[in-house]
């Protein structure tokens, strides 16, 4: 048993007897620390753009912003960092790429990003995963100080744009239709209860929210309503509470295919492996209920909420190796970083003896044949063991990867035929001279 999964092992034992990674509501990435989520809804597809905790980090150190798709809710695909602190050329630092928020407006894609202590850009794309470009050369917003932090913004039903920022006090600005510049000073706000940055806006049924990370440490996720876009706002409690089992949080909001979720972050990826504190965080997503008035039910803490799958993941197709449910101790990276057409394309690394990716709820209708994957393997490889609802459940196939020096190369194998829907793992197997850095995998496809 390698390193990971003990530790894992027993974690999940003192959860109780039946607990596993996949029946636990854990971090929904797990290859990178990712915070500050900025959900966005777009046509059939909920677009995840994270801020980075790069590895090691003991304070906050943060240099790009990632992105990550997904149509079910729990499989998502890496899309890799799609901006970073170095398209702000009027920014000489390495540091400081704190809390941002996505949204399309007119074709357009907008980046609104806080650099701390430099105030908040803001970059546009031709699409959501970019490249973005600065166009202003300067910050959008900035009043000179350090608090200057975490943006939200909120296109009205009349195409007014609203953009709100700031830690510990709570600011806005009417954006023009450019959304790139806003014509009125910047407006300043009495002290909602319990706020202290990170917040999100939104409007459901004639309500307007703001969502926030409540007073640290440790941070809750409070919320106030109002009538009007630009408030006053009434507090109104809690999504989700104070509680030690996370120091910081930060809200995401969405509605999706019917149903509402709240996003937000802890340390739980962190604390597999140890359990001193780092800022070194992972986002997590748990189902969101209304009240009939409005009001939103309180969760408990994301461990305890549900996130269930949304529709079934479709296996006959090239589906990005980036794709999973769970790939605790897998790593990724841009295929090519240089590429254009597919910039955001990434491949598993990190691949050791006895990881595996997961993939939940893949249906498999009325069973495969084959199967494919493409793979680079500098070295003595191993293979891929493809089971069925657990590590150790059913075998419908093998394939061993073998040296493709600097390729990348197809291998195939035959599988067993199964109906219907289930989870599906990819096992990892090493020889008896290589268990570690086995090989990279760009892609997978089944065929019927």
């Amino acid at each position: 048993m390698t390193r990971f999964r003990m530790i894992l092992s027993l974690l999940l034992a003192g959860m109780g007897t039946v607990a596993t990674a996949q029946n636990i509501n854990l971090p929904i990435i797990q290859t990178k620390y990712t915070a500050d989520p900025a959900p966005y809804v777009h046509n059939d597809t909920v677009y995840l753009y994270t801020t980075h905790d790069e590895d090691g980090a003991e304070g906050f150190l943060m240099k790009d912003w990632l992105l990550y798709t997904s149509t079910d809710m729990v499989n998502w695909q890496d899309r890799g960092a799609v901006a970073s602190l170095k398209d702000f050329k009027w920014f000489k630092g390495e540091n400081g790429a704190w809390a941002e928020q996505v949204i399309e407006r007119n074709g357009k894609w907008y980046m609104y990003c806080p650099i701390h202590g430099h105030g908040i850009g803001v970059l546009v794309a031709d699409n959501p995963y970019g490249p973005f470009k600065d166009p202003i050369g300067k910050p959008l917003a900035w009043e000179g100080d350090w608090f200057d932090i975490d943006p939200t913004v909120w296109i009205d039903d009349d195409n007014q744009a609203y953009m709100y920022w700031g830690n510990p006090e709570l600011k806005a600005v009417k954006l023009n239709e450019d959304m790139i510049s806003y014509s009125d000073s910047i407006m300043h706000f009495p002290k909602i209860q319990d706020y202290q940055e990170g917040p999100w806006l939104w409007k459901r049924n004639g309500n307007y929210y703001l969502a926030y990370a409540s007073t640290c440490c440790p941070e809750g996720i409070g919320y106030a309503m109002s009538k009007n876009p630009l408030g006053p706002w009434e507090y109104k409690g809690h999504i989700m509470n104070h509680t030690p089992r996370t120091r910081g949080n930060h809200p995401g909001i969405i509605d999706y295919k019917g149903k509402s979720y709240c996003f937000g972050l802890n340390y739980d990826i962190f604390r597999l492996k140890t359990g001193r504190h780092a800022e070194q965080r992972s986002v997590s997503a748990a189902e969101m209920t209304y009240n009939p008035d409005g009001t939103i039910q309180e969760l408990p803490y994301f461990q305890d909420c549900k996130l269930e799958q949304i529709e079934w993941f479709n296996p006959y197709r090239q589906v990005e190796a980036e794709t999973m449910a769970w790939g605790y101790g897998l790593k990724t990276q841009p295929k090519n970083e240089w590429a254009q057409k597919d910039r955001w394309n990434q491949v598993v690394t990190n691949i050791d003896e006895d990881e595996y990716i997961l993939l939940k709820g893949v249906d498999f209708k009325k069973g495969a044949s084959k199967f494919e994957v493409s793979a680079s393997c500098h070295m003595f490889g191993g293979s891929i063991e493809i089971r069925l609802d657990g590590v150790n459940g059913q075998c419908i196939g093998k394939v061993d990867i073998k040296n493709t020096k600097d390729e990348y190369k197809t291998f195939s194998t035959q599988v067993k035929k199964v109906k219907g829907v289930h989870d599906l793992y990819f096992v990892f197997k090493g020889g008896d001279i290589q268990k570690q850095n086995l090989f990279f995998l760009d892609w997978w496809k089944f065929g019927e």
